[in-house]
């Protein structure tokens, strides 16, 4: 997980793991639009897995 990556995770949640498929975007992007906190960490998580 590289710094940019985690910038671009409390900025912009859905395309830090654009690159992890469309199921984790969507996820992503659809907890975003619930709220920014969860968007956050869900892009977090996700970006820690690997």
């Amino acid at each position: 997980m590289s710094l940019l990556r985690v910038i671009l995770a409390i900025f912009f949640p859905p395309l830090a793991v654009l690159d992890r498929g469309c199921g984790s975007v969507l996820i992503v992007f659809l907890l975003t639009l619930v709220g920014w906190v969860p968007g956050v960490i869900a892009a977090l998580v996700i970006l820690n897995k690997d």
